[in-house]
């Protein structure tokens, strides 16, 4: 254990202080969307945050990993971490002044989106910089425990301080764990340098960008996986459109039952980091990623479509999440084992455009087909009807019917990358 200890305690630094610094931000991100569906009650005006952090991310990841690669890692997240503070700092003054709107939480995750889009592929870059290959299964798994952890914490955390010392307090909160990750990056991580020739020093940034994805274009396998995985991505971000209308607006629901429902998700993916940090390798890491994808967006969205009870929305959480830190850590271990390092920034970059893409269309259609098209419709369904006994009546049926439309396409995408995603295979590194 002390020699483990002591092969990882650069990523340990890094990723505990990190992992304290996401705390906060999710913490804040979680209360604003509480303030803004007080303020709203509308599912698309609260998926537009996200759709605001994600629009910037997708539309300039391609290049961000061109810059990732040319500049110094650390720098890079430095400044990143640095500017999202400030977005920080003028949301707390906004909020002081009393002037706080819709429109600037919209600008202003605008501008944490772009901060992300060039400090994700060099956090990524420098993971694996600082991480033996032998270890990056487990290092996934820690990852995954983290953000497991995350999701289990800042729900009720946010919930319970945005009651009690409201909206500026959590965003205290969020400004300290920010300065414990920046210092203890900035003093105690010295990330690796790459050779900066065979990297992208001279080269433009077009060029640079343009490797990335002529790299995907040679590699089917890392293509395809992408790919599925923006299929994912683009049911997962309908779920997280629909599931705070759906919670919020149910008589059994509220404030701090979205928080226990959110929790939970973070309960189960804390099992399975712990599970897939402890199991040895599985034999076939393409198959684990789909056949645990299917499982998880398929019954999860199923019981959500039909239960009527805070506790079976709990069991659908757990169940919808316990194996995604399986699906994450056998991506992981592809992707870090199969593309360089040094051209890891640009390939990550390539991939984040692809892969997230859908993020943005997933929200902005989960809003609308809650707001605009379930809602309506069940409103003027008959309350004696077929469709009232299957989802319920009132508010909230309409997003209830959703996760059953989400249910059948979440399967039909999995099963069609499925039997894409067999025709390929993957030899496991070597441990040196």
């Amino acid at each position: 254990m002390k020699k483990l200890i002591k092969e990882l305690r650069t990523f340990l630094i890094l990723w505990s202080t990190q992992s304290l610094s996401q705390l906060g931000s999710a913490m804040t991100n979680f209360a604003l969307t509480l303030w803004l569906y007080e303020k709203t009650g509308s599912a698309l005006q609260t998926a537009a945050l996200s759709i605001c952090s994600y629009a910037p991310y997708v539309l300039m990841s391609i290049f961000a990993g061109a810059l990732s690669d040319r500049w110094d890692k650390k720098k890079v997240m430095l400044c990143c971490d640095a500017f999202a503070a400030c977005c920080s700092v003028a949301v707390l003054v906004l909020l002081k002044m009393d002037l706080l709107r819709p429109v600037h939480m919209y600008v202003l995750n605008a501008v944490n989106g772009l901060m992300n889009t060039v400090q994700q592929p060099a956090g990524d870059v420098a993971m694996t910089l600082i991480t033996p290959k032998k270890h990056y299964q487990k290092v996934s798994g820690l990852k995954s425990f983290s953000n497991s952890l995350v999701t289990i914490l800042h729900p009720v955390l946010a919930t319970s301080l945005f009651a009690f010392v409201g909206m500026a307090g959590v965003i205290y909160i969020d400004l300290g764990t920010f300065a414990a990750a920046f210092l203890a990056l900035l003093l105690f991580v010295r990330i690796p340098a790459v050779n900066e020739r065979t990297v992208s020093g001279y080269e433009s940034l077009w060029t640079s960008a343009k490797a990335g994805i002529l790299y995907l274009r040679g590699h089917g396998l890392i293509l395809a996986l992408i790919l599925f995985m923006a299929g994912v991505n683009l049911s997962a971000s309908v779920f997280d459109a629909v599931l705070p209308p759906y919670v919020l607006s149910n008589p059994r629901g509220g404030e701090t039952v979205l928080g226990l429902v959110t929790s939970c998700a973070g309960i189960a993916t804390l099992l399975g980091s712990i599970a897939v940090t402890a199991l040895p390798a599985p034999k076939n890491r393409i198959r684990v990623i789909w056949l645990t994808m299917v499982f998880s967006l398929g019954a999860e969205t199923f019981l959500l479509a039909f239960a009527r009870t805070p506790a079976l929305w709990c069991m659908a959480q757990v169940i919808g999440w316990l194996p995604v830190p399986f699906m994450s850590a056998n991506l992981d271990v592809i992707l870090r084992s199969t593309i360089p390092p040094q051209m890891q920034g640009r390939v990550y970059s390539c991939r984040n455009t692809l892969q997230f893409f859908t993020i943005p269309v997933g929200l902005f259609l989960g809003g609308f087909l809650v707001d605009k098209v379930c809602e309506p419709f069940m409103s003027a369904a008959d309350p004696q009807g077929l469709f009232a006994a299957l989802f319920g009546t009132g508010k909230g049926s309409g997003a209830a019917m959703t996760m059953f439309l989400l249910c059948i396409a979440s399967v039909v995408i999995c099963l069609v990358f499925g039997r894409v995603l067999g025709r390929y295979h993957f030899i496991e590194p070597s441990d040196n």
